[in-house]
């Protein structure tokens, strides 16, 4: 039985990426957004068969480094997939067109296809001086904002900055810096991909999710999808059961350290900080910041340069262990009990072979086999 090419797999398979690897892909998203793996075949169909949307991607004030996290993904997630599965009709840092040739694209797409498009922001919006801080094309990043987003099917803001506004919102602020949702309100459908920069991951799975199912994933207060923001960088983090026994690095190089133990003492805002940095890591899941030594910073989280620093301070409270608790003290008590915890389980398994040998050191009955139940 011969089954139809799609545009898409030729594509791909001209870029080497073969079917399997295809949906390997597709299995892969569908676990990361929460669904069975059996969903894959529904997200590869939608791949395969659904026409392209339309997509504009604007950069304001910022530093492409969210453009660059998603272009430097490796096949077959982003550069690979995504692109070819939409029609990017305006990126001023990948397309080929340039001055007006490339405004008038972006002015045709919103004059043209009003509702169908969905608009990528990346980069705060400066609203000081009447925007003079950031103009493309004669046009403030304002103007262009209030102008493409307004007139979106749904606006995706990707990176810290065009979500909460970022490092050039942090105080004083001197550009008036705001998000796309402070600076554009009133946007029908929002999705908030906060992180400094977006991991190329979780943009590749809302989109994927969108085409699939023509709705955008579940979010949180923040509207940010919850398959990647719904659970604290604490909760899944790789050293959590140090930080449950009370061992923490005291200072970088330690012994601690180089053990692998916990970095809330030397920083780490993963307990405040909601992202899923710890299961999908970054670069392919090559690493994340905590697997290399440091601690998390909180970039996903809005005002973070101002809320989150210093960054190498420890948060005043400890959570868990009751508002202001001695994070000093908790460690210490926290690995006495750790300790109580081995002593007490030596002392009970000791009392039991004494009462069942009556004190004494007698050969054992091979009639009874071992002591089951001692741990």
């Amino acid at each position: 039985m011969n089954v139809p090419t799609s545009d898409l797999c030729r594509e791909l398979e001209a870029r080497g990426v073969s079917r399997r690897e295809f949906l390997g892909f597709c299995s892969a998203m569908a676990v990361m957004i929460g669904l069975p793996k059996s969903a894959a075949a529904a997200i590869a169909d939608a791949l395969e068969n659904k026409p392209k949307p339309t997509l504009v991607w604007l950069e304001f004030q910022d530093c492409a480094g969210n453009t660059e996290s998603f272009l430097r993904s490796s096949k077959p997630t982003a550069a690979e997939v995504v692109l070819d599965l939409l029609s990017i009709d305006y990126h001023e840092t990948i397309m080929a067109a340039a001055g007006h040739r490339a405004e008038e694209a972006l002015d045709s797409v919103v004059k043209n296809k009003q509702g169908q498009y969905i608009a990528v922001v990346e980069g705060s919006i400066p609203t000081g001086a009447n925007g003079a801080y950031c103009t493309i094309g004669g046009k403030s990043a304002l103007q262009i904002a209030n102008e493409v987003c307004s007139n979106a099917a749904a606006v995706i803001a990707v990176g810290t900055c065009a979500t909460f506004g970022g490092l050039p919102a942090a105080s004083p602020n001197p550009t008036g810096a705001l998000g796309v949702a402070d600076a554009v309100p009133g946007i029908k459908t929002q999705i908030n991909l906060s992180a400094c920069p977006v991991n190329a991951e979780n943009l590749t799975a809302t989109v994927v999710y969108f085409l699939t199912y023509g709705r955008w994933p579940a979010t949180d207060a923040l509207n940010r999808p919850l398959f990647a923001y719904g659970k604290s960088i604490h909760d899944n983090c790789e050293r959590r059961a140090h930080y449950d026994s009370g061992q923490y690095v005291e200072q970088w190089g330690d012994e601690a350290h180089r053990q692998g133990h916990c970095l809330y003492k030397m920083g780490c805002k993963g307990p405040v900080s909601f992202q899923n940095c710890p299961n999908v890591g970054w670069n392919d899941n090559t690493s994340w910041p905590i697997a290399c030594g440091h601690g998390c910073i909180g970039c996903a989280e809005p005002d973070f340069w101002d809320k989150m620093t210093p960054f190498y301070a420890h948060l005043p409270g400890f959570p868990g262990f009751g508002k202001a608790s001695n994070i000093d003290k908790v460690g210490f008590w926290g690995t006495v009990g750790v300790a109580a915890a081995f002593g007490t389980h030596t002392l009970i398994h000791l009392g039991k072979k004494l009462v069942g040998s009556g004190g004494e050191d007698k050969p054992a009955d091979p009639t009874k086999g071992s002591e089951g139940g001692d741990a």
